[in-house]
């Protein structure tokens, strides 16, 4: 086997899969109101194409963990087969998905079947109002019973990922934390990044990483002397509190913007058309698609994924005065 490797030394493991563009809400710093041309039918990549670039990865590529994404991949109608066929892959990847939530409750035990191992829900704010104005749906009472679903089927660690925007709910920080622990979820809050459909993010409104543990002080965080590893969190003990698994409670910051971890990178990522991206912010993609459509090999495929990861950056150059945000919008690319 011969790994996706880059010039660096940085070696990918951790695969994710956009299934869709698509998504059923309208997060402001993500899309606008109206959505967006969405990808036609055919540019999409079927399940068996998906569930082949998976094998491949995963037998001749080395890597160990795929992470399913939008859109929002709830509602890709086999996502529950994809899973399925994953999970049956030797060796077995780590299994994961990031979803808003929404229809959590209805296919959460048809996922931990498939052989789905846990869930990354997205939710910033605790409001109900608070949540129609960020995406301009009435649907929080619905992530918040998909949350209780996942940790009902065993989609454990539940993990939520919010986003902290200046003047909307940056004043909800200790309170989101508070629930996560009064409920066993781990709290992962993540620099809002310039990836949004609209090309409207001005760094100066982002939450930094900074700010968020500030307003985490009256938990008396304490460092956490587990290495990180490839993680992209950073993460905190919450003195006096333990996680569902009795293990101490932490909390993380994903800091991509103020705290970049790209030397640590060990991420592959594949659009729901078959593109692969070397990072998160690449302004230039490989095509995969095309190769299996024109009947290439799974080692011809592998290949060229292989030089698709040779030529990734040493970081993503937000703070270069010559960054360019990609076309893609978060929503296009994939968590």
């Amino acid at each position: 086997m011969t790994v996706l490797a880059d010039r660096f030394g940085r070696i990918a493991t951790d695969l994710r899969v956009s299934l869709t563009d698509r998504c059923n809400l309208r997060c402001t710093y993500c899309m606008p109101a109206e959505g967006l041309a969405w990808m036609p039918q055919p540019q999409q990549l079927t399940d068996d194409e998906v569930k082949r670039l998976v094998r491949i990865a995963v037998e001749q590529l080395g890597v160990t963990e795929v992470r399913f994404t939008g859109g929002e991949p709830l509602i890709r109608r086999g996502l529950v087969s994809i899973i399925a066929e994953a999970a049956r892959l030797d060796p077995r990847p780590k299994l994961s998905v990031t979803t808003n939530g929404i229809g959590l409750d209805r296919i959460a035990a048809p996922l931990r079947d498939a052989g789905l191992d846990r869930v990354n829900v997205s939710l910033d704010t605790l409001d109900p109002a608070r949540f129609h104005t960020l995406t301009l749906r009435d649907r929080h009472a619905d992530v918040l019973t998909g949350l209780r679903a996942a940790v009902t089927a065993g989609l454990t660690p539940v993990k939520i990922n919010t986003v902290l925007m200046r003047g909307v709910n940056d004043d909800e920080a200790p309170a989101l934390l508070r629930f996560a622990l009064d409920h066993g979820y781990q709290l992962r809050f993540i620099e809002q990044m310039p990836l949004d459909a609209q090309h409207q993010w001005d760094r100066r409104e982002m939450v930094t990483a900074e700010e968020i543990l500030a307003a985490l002080a009256p938990f008396g965080l304490q460092p956490d002397n587990v290495s990180r590893g490839t993680a992209p969190a950073e993460t905190w003990l919450i003195p006096g509190h333990v996680d569902a698994a009795g293990e101490p409670a932490r909390v993380g910051v994903i800091a991509s913007v103020t705290r970049p971890f790209c030397g640590d990178c060990d991420r592959t990522r594949l659009t729901a058309d078959g593109q692969v991206r070397n990072c998160l912010f690449a302004t230039e993609e490989s095509d995969l698609r095309k190769l299996l459509r024109d009947g290439a090999t799974d080692s011809q495929i592998a290949d060229a994924w292989r030089v698709a990861m040779w030529g990734k950056r040493a970081g993503h150059g937000i703070d270069d005065p010559a960054f360019l945000q990609p076309v893609r919008p978060m929503s296009a690319i994939g968590g």
